[in-house]
C-alpha cells in the first residue's frame, strides 16, 4: 500500500463526505444533534465498532 492508495482513501471520503453535505445539508444538523443527545460512553463504542469494522473491511479488502 503505497502514498497513492492513501491519497485515494481519503478522497473518496471527503468525496463521501462532500455529497452528504451538499444533498442533505438538514440532515447533518439532525444527525449531529441527536450525537449532541448521545452520552458519551455510548458515542465511544460506536466509534470503536466503526474502528474495528473499518480495520476488519481493510483486513479483507487486502487479502
Amino acid at each position: 500500500m503505497g502514498l497513492s492508495d492513501i491519497l485515494t482513501g481519503i478522497g473518496l471520503v471527503l468525496v463521501i463526505e462532500g455529497l452528504v453535505y451538499a444533498l442533505a445539508p438538514s440532515l447533518i444538523e439532525r444527525l449531529l444533534e441527536a450525537l449532541r443527545e448521545t452520552p458519551v460512553d455510548t458515542r465511544r463504542m460506536i466509534g470503536l465498532g466503526s474502528l474495528a469494522c473499518g480495520i476488519a473491511l481493510i483486513w479483507w479488502a487486502g487479502g
